[in-house]
């Protein structure tokens, strides 16, 4: 895949700053310097210039010389003109660079040539990663931390793919273990209450109380009636998890299917046990020479990883924890499948698990860092300035079907993209659903429906979009015109970024940029006018800016209207 714009630009500024440096040598100003480095930033004030090197003051030291010497020295040299249009020495020793406006106006090109695909790179390699997110206990119905997750696991598998990783989306089904065991006697307890009374039939102290198990016990008796009351016990708790996990688990696809996320796998923990996977993981651990028996259980000596306590790995009663279950799940993610990454998001409360599960990954062989975790913190919802822990329909816990029946899709995913994972946030549904500058996706939303609108007005006057070689693209000289132009050359470079750090809330801020940059250029730059030219370069420009707000909002999963 080509450079990007931005990727020449600097290759351009770095090359032309190290020859003015070997020119300074050359002429006997400066000494030889080993291993020359230069760094690149954007000032933060416009009048420091488009770029800044702070080359000299890495310098001094090793050429004895005060930083502003270099500079002037290499500045004296530099040569000037096509992309630089000067190059000035600041304060102690800087190098600002002024650009010319001409490198701007191919992105212009570059945007028509991509279209869809603008904003895509190569930077993966095509390296195989894995996303994990949600993965809801199949128990219950989501909650606003798995809306949360599903946001910003959803939005970063894009943000991968864009940048060039061969993506796969996962969910972890937790269909084993203590939960279902759980699950499993709240069922059977409400189930036989319905025959029994009760009174005659007591519930576990630490059953699931929600009015789901009900329903399900419910829904099972009308089908089988009271035919499984006598059965054995565990039979009739087996069918009861068989019925009800099922259409758990159906709802939870349904759900996120609602709010747009679509998995490539949906892997079930209990596949792991019927396999051998958890037995085979086990005896790694015992092979590690890191693993001891204590009152007839197993145990995984954290110790020797600088934890400050052990892990059970199999219990006294013979049955693996779910740790143990969940290091074979992630070795087969690693060894098993191949996947060069493991990206997990999980909630805060699991932070003290990621050691524990980095330093099992090593016990038994796998490289700790093929595996990276997310800790998402909480988030609150507030409506009328008060906190919501409820639903108002069901007097329950908030889930992700609540949120979206007082809120959009959109405006869900774009609100939970705001934040990097790790900071808190709240959730405020009057703003999440106001037509107003104030909220942001509708403000994002408004200046695409905006440029739709330019368009469509100017096309019914039989004014079209030009190729850009036929427009004279150097008549965007206003301010707020090469501000947007910029931006969007920005684009490949906040993809890229947002992929290394595990940030799509970047993207979010891009589109807000974007958007605010747009409309202050609306209202500054007149596109329908007498000047032909300089409104076909306009116009232009305003189908670019479409198409980049459009390829970015697709890449959120949020829709791009036309009107509104």
């Amino acid at each position: 895949m080509a450079k990007t714009i931005i990727e020449n630009l600097r290759e351009e500024l770095v090359e032309k700053t190290k020859s003015a440096f070997d020119a300074a040598v050359a002429a006997g100003e400066l000494d030889a310097a080993d291993g020359l480095v230069v760094n690149l930033e954007e000032p933060r004030e416009k009048a420091h210039g488009d770029y800044s090197t702070n080359l000299a003051m890495t310098l001094a030291k090793q050429l004895r010389k005060p930083p502003r010497v270099i500079a002037e020295a290499i500045v004296k040299h530099m040569e000037t003109g096509g992309t630089i249009e000067k190059c000035e020495v600041a304060g102690t020793g800087f190098i600002n660079f002024y650009l010319n406006d001409a490198w701007l106006y191919p992105v212009i090109g570059a945007i028509e040539a991509q279209g869809k695909d603008y904003g895509r790179s190569d930077l993966g390699k095509g390296k195989k990663y894995m996303v994990e997110y949600v993965s809801a206990n199949p128990t219950g119905p989501m909650h606003m931390g798995n809306a949360r997750g599903g946001a910003l696991g959803d939005c970063l598998a894009e943000v991968l793919s864009w940048a060039g990783y061969d993506v796969t989306r996962e969910f972890y089904i937790n269909d084993a273990g203590n939960q279902i065991e759980k699950f499993a006697n709240s069922l059977n307890a409400r189930y036989l209450q319905i025959y029994l009374g009760e009174d005659a039939v007591a519930f576990p102290e630490d059953g699931y109380q929600g009015s789901d198990i009900t329903e399900h016990a419910q829904a099972f008796a009308k089908i089988h009636g009271d035919k499984y009351v006598n059965a054995p016990e565990q039979e009739r708790k087996d069918a009861l998890v068989d019925y009800a996990l099922e259409k758990n688990i159906a709802a939870l696809k349904r759900d996120l299917e609602t709010y747009r996320i679509h998995y490539d796998v949906w892997f079930r923990e209990s596949e792991l046990h019927n396999s051998g996977a958890v037995a085979e993981t086990i005896e790694l651990f015992k092979k590690s020479g890191h693993t001891y028996e204590q009152d007839g259980a197993l145990w995984f000596k954290s110790t020797d990883f600088g934890e400050e306590k052990d892990n059970v790995l199999v219990r006294a009663n013979g049955i693996p924890t779910y740790f143990a279950a969940d290091v074979a799940y992630h070795r087969n993610k690693i060894q098993v499948r191949g996947f060069d990454k493991a990206i997990d998001i999980w909630g805060a409360d699991h932070y003290g698990h990621v050691a524990r599960m980095k330093n099992a990954l090593k016990a038994i062989g796998i490289d700790p860092d093929k595996l990276d975790v997310i800790i998402m913190q909480l988030v609150r919802l507030m409506q009328d300035g008060e906190i919501v822990r409820m639903s108002k329909r069901t007097g329950k816990a908030v889930t992700l079907s609540d949120l979206l029946e007082d809120t959009s899709v959109d405006a869900a995913r774009f609100f939970f993209n705001m934040r990097q994972a790790d900071s808190h946030m709240v959730f405020d549904l009057d703003l999440a659903v106001a037509e107003s500058s104030e909220n942001p996706v509708y403000y994002v939303q408004y200046a695409h429906a905006r440029m739709c609108s330019i368009l469509t007005l100017l096309r019914e006057e039989g004014v079209s979009v030009k190729p850009a070689g036929e427009l004279d693209l150097s008549l965007l000289r206003d301010e707020h015109e090469k501000e947007l132009l910029k931006k969007l050359c920005d684009l490949p470079e906040e993809i890229k970024t947002a992929a290394l750090t595990y940030e799509p809330s970047r993207m979010t801020r891009y589109c807000i940029d974007l958007a605010a940059l747009f409309h202050t250029f609306y209202n500054h730059c007149q596109v329908r006018q007498e000047n032909k030219a300089l409104m076909d370069a306009r116009l232009k420009l305003v189908d670019s800016v479409r198409i980049v707000l459009e390829n970015v909002l697709s890449m959120l999963s949020i829709s791009a209207p036309e009107r509104m």
